[in-house]
């Protein structure tokens, strides 16, 4: 199959923001805002360099699997079926909600009042705060079992949520750093502009055109669920599947609320294109 982004007939960005579109998702909507991927797996160069295939994500791969050890560690827990495990899965985090939308954008306004809601009225600890790409990136994708989150758009055209304009106390690290802008790689120069100039290039490079398709059949396309998303490494757990659950078919009042409270905190996977 050809796609659009492929054949440069629009942006890559213009294409995934029309899958989510297609696939249910909106800015106005939280726990279903539209999904971007991490493209890049280098946030430690002075220069960044697009021309070399090390310098990109596997794209091929959801975040749980982006390293050997990870990946055999999700497939354990999948063969294994932890005793607090409800069904069988992968992930039991998803990799796009509410808190970690209002997590990306706290240092803007709504989000921020956004983000302490969810929080019960405060911010969390500092150390677990959006605070820097680069340690984001090696939770997601190597670090933290319970971390496998994408991004959103504004990775790509937004760099006022990078900076803390409005001074919001945000608290103070373990190491004594206290947190103001987000810590950006070195090829950004400290310049939230030049970080979204160049990450916006890395999306719309010759590599993620030619390898998007892969990321689209694991969030959007034939590899979310079945048999495939077994192969894939790619299963969630059931509540994460809003729509393969017929909620109207359970009559028991607390199980409805359970799952409704859990799909809404902590995600929901896009309705399959």
């Amino acid at each position: 199959v050809s796609f659009p982004c492929q054949k440069r007939e629009i942006s890559n960005f213009d294409y995934l923001m029309y899958l989510n579109t297609l696939a249910g998702r909106s800015y106005n909507d939280y726990m279903q805002y539209p999904v971007f991927p991490w493209v890049l797996a280098d946030y430690h160069s002075k220069t960044l360099n697009l021309s070399n295939p090390h310098t990109f994500r596997d794209l091929s791969k959801p975040m749980g699997a982006q390293t050997v050890e990870r990946k055999r560690k999700f497939i354990q827990r999948y063969n294994e079926v932890e005793k607090n495990l409800s069904a069988q899965c992968h992930y039991c985090t998803h990799y796009s909600s509410a808190i970690i939308v209002a997590s990306y954008l706290v240092r803007m306004e709504p989000f921020t009042q956004t983000f302490c809601s969810l929080q019960g009225g405060s911010f969390d600890v500092a150390d677990r705060m959006f605070h820097s790409v680069r340690s984001t990136w090696e939770s997601a994708s190597r670090d933290n079992m319970s971390d496998v989150r994408e991004l959103i758009p504004e990775f790509f055209y937004l760099p006022e949520f990078l900076t803390n304009a409005n001074r919001i106390e945000l608290g103070c690290m373990q190491d004594g750093t206290v947190l103001g802008d987000v810590q950006l790689p070195p090829w950004a120069d400290e310049d939230p502009h030049k970080f979204i100039l160049l990450h916006r290039q890395a999306l719309e490079s010759d590599y993620v055109s030619a390898h998007l398709h892969h990321w689209i059949d694991l969030i959007f396309g034939h590899k979310q669920h079945g048999s495939v998303a077994v192969e894939a490494v790619n299963t969630y757990h059931p509540y994460f599947y809003g729509d393969k659950m017929d909620l109207n078919n359970i009559k028991d009042p607390l199980t409805k609320s359970t799952i409704l409270g859990f799909i809404s905190n902590f995600g929901q996977i896009p309705k399959q294109v």
